[in-house]
């Protein structure tokens, strides 16, 4: 077994780690996205609610204070959500290193395996050629023999 082909199976287990981290990476995505749809849309609520309570005139006490109760409940709602996206957003970030570290490691392996290849390729080449040659003088030596008596 050559030293190129004692990489395969290492390199099949660096492309799938890198295939996992890749797949992990896309679900981390995802989730980043819904988290900022959730955000989104909770903001647009509280941007909404926030326009006057009412069209024209005055709101009674009681209303006027779960008016403000709730907005400060909207806003309590937003500040977690925005965690929750910076949250997902730290979790892409961190599996989007993993990835490209992996990727690394892979095209570490990739080069050093082509290396040995290379290497294999040549040596192999070098012992044809000295075989060719070998044949070609033994065929020389043969012809010579063969004309002096």
């Amino acid at each position: 077994m050559t030293r190129s082909q004692r990489l395969d199976p290492l390199l099949r287990v660096t492309q799938q780690r890198q295939d996992a981290v890749a797949k992990q990476l896309a679900e981390r995505d995802k989730a980043l996205a819904e988290q900022q749809q959730r955000f989104d849309m909770l903001k647009e609520y509280a941007d909404a609610y926030r326009v006057a309570p009412a069209s024209g005139g005055t709101l009674a006490p009681a209303m006027l204070a779960n008016h403000v109760a709730f907005r400060a409940k909207l806003d309590t709602a937003l500040e977690q959500q925005a965690q929750v996206v910076d949250s997902s957003r730290q979790n892409c970030e961190v599996e989007r290193a993993r990835l490209m570290l992996a990727s690394r490691d892979n095209k570490v392996l990739e080069q050093l395996a082509a290396s040995y290849r290379a290497e294999e390729s040549r040596v192999a080449d070098r012992r044809e050629q000295r075989e060719l040659d070998d044949l070609g003088a033994r065929r020389v030596r043969s012809a010579q023999e063969g004309s002096e008596p």
